[in-house]
């Protein structure tokens, strides 16, 4: 009989500290929700008034991009075209291109654009028709369709600021 009395005593014990510790977690996940709820509409402010930034930050308006870039070409029928191209901040530009072992020297000025990411220009001259992605103190010459040039010599269109 005293068994009994000592294993209902037991289990009675352990059911009751089985509730209350069951009850101490039931208020704990009570608070975190609610410490979670409470700080979730600040973390979602601020991640709104940060997004108007990071989408306003392009290579238009972040890197300091004028100035001249130079880089060596890939040519059909010769060694490669050494070109230089120098970018203003009015949005003009001139380009000079030496064809190596031809005595061949092309040169053009215009104007350029940004496309609507601001981060790759498209070159307007009399013959000059390039498209550029604008990096930090690089150009990446781009193909018509406005693509990185892959292949083995992908890194010849990687233009370097001087």
């Amino acid at each position: 009989m005293m068994k009994s009395k000592m294993l209902v005593l037991g289990m009675g014990a352990a059911l009751f500290l089985a509730s209350c510790s069951k009850k101490e977690t039931t208020e704990t996940t009570a608070t975190i929700t609610d410490s979670a709820t409470a700080v979730q509409p600040a973390a979602t402010d601020s991640i709104t008034k940060a997004t108007p930034t990071a989408a306003g930050d392009t290579s238009e308006n972040a890197l300091d991009w004028a100035g001249t870039y130079e880089a060596t070409v890939p040519c059909a029928d010769c060694p490669g075209i050494k070109t230089s191209l120098t970018l203003n901040n009015d949005k003009t530009f001139s380009i000079s291109e030496e064809y190596l072992d031809r005595n061949s020297k092309n040169q053009d000025k215009g104007s350029f654009a940004w496309d609507a990411t601001g981060s790759m220009i498209t070159l307007k001259g009399k013959t000059a028709n390039y498209k550029y992605k604008v990096g930090e103190n690089m150009l990446i010459q781009l193909d018509m369709e406005g693509k990185e040039i892959d292949g083995p010599n992908k890194d010849l269109y990687v233009f370097k600021k001087k």
